[in-house]
């Protein structure tokens, strides 16, 4: 086997085309993943792991790359990014006010996505559709645009108590995907929501929440060959080593015709992928 490239990994890279089409980053190298489908692969790792932020060596991966003080002190690394609705900026105490002038008081979509089924979610503007390939999602339809991080995850709070916040990794990657009226869909969920959807605009401002229509889903295929039948997650903490022939991609998740693996959970991690 030939070594394509080794270094340290960030989440996989994507382009939406028919299919997605993927990269792996390692070090400063981008291996295009969608020419290697059908073949032998192996990835190993090192024992290496470096912060995806400041580069340092740490024994432990934080959050998805980094180590244990940039964890502690980065805002991006804060609770209130996994539960918005929490987001105290306004409140003066950000641990990074800069960081959250650029990555949260901007545009954010609400959304809602059928990938393990339907669920709704949020994100930056900027980041669609790339956060949909990356939950596995085969549609996704904006229904909500508002100004800020809070603003998103205030409607998401409302929303969730009628339809789904979280994919099901597991259902995702067996495929069997069925396709759904995603308009009809959030039809239902705004008029179950019509209320607290009107109260949300007079407490933000009648400006700060905008209503999406006339917008067609995105549909999304990826580069499959087969799902697996049976779900094995690859762990580089307690094996160094994943091979297998590579039967496509989802999400972030790798599928092999000997388990699966999320790349995205390994960023940081010195790999080298041979082929």
């Amino acid at each position: 086997m030939n070594s394509a490239a080794r270094g340290t990994a960030r989440k996989m890279t994507t382009r939406l085309s028919a299919p997605v089409s993927y990269s792996l980053p390692l070090g400063d190298t981008q291996v295009p993943l969608n020419p290697l489908l059908g073949t032998h692969v192996r990835l190993q790792f090192s024992g290496q792991i470096n912060c995806v932020h400041c580069g340092r060596n740490t024994a432990k991966s934080f959050n998805q790359g980094y180590c244990y003080p940039c964890f502690m002190k980065l805002a991006q690394c804060d609770s209130c990014i996994i539960h918005p609705e929490k987001c105290h900026f306004d409140q003066g105490t950000c641990r990074e006010p800069e960081w959250g002038e650029q990555f949260c008081m901007q545009d954010h979509i609400v959304y809602l996505a059928n990938s393990s089924g339907v669920k709704v979610g949020i994100t930056r503007a900027t980041q669609i559709p790339t956060r949909w390939i990356d939950q596995g999602a085969v549609q996704a339809l904006a229904i909500m645009r508002v100004r800020t991080r809070l603003q998103s995850g205030t409607l998401e709070m409302l929303f969730k108590q009628h339809v789904d916040d979280k994919t099901n990794w597991r259902d995702m990657l067996k495929g069997g995907d069925h396709l759904t009226d995603l308009h009809a869909d959030s039809a239902r969920l705004r008029e179950a929501c019509r209320v607290d959807i009107d109260e949300l605009k007079q407490r933000f401002g009648f400006h700060a929440i905008s209503e999406l229509t006339g917008i067609d889903p995105v549909l999304i295929d990826y580069p499959i060959l087969a799902y697996p039948e049976k779900i094995n997650s690859f762990n580089f903490d307690s094996d160094p080593l994943v091979e297998g022939t590579l039967q496509g991609i989802k999400g972030q998740y790798l599928i092999f015709d000997t388990g699966v693996i999320n790349m995205r959970r390994y960023a940081g991690y010195n790999l080298e992928l041979l082929n």
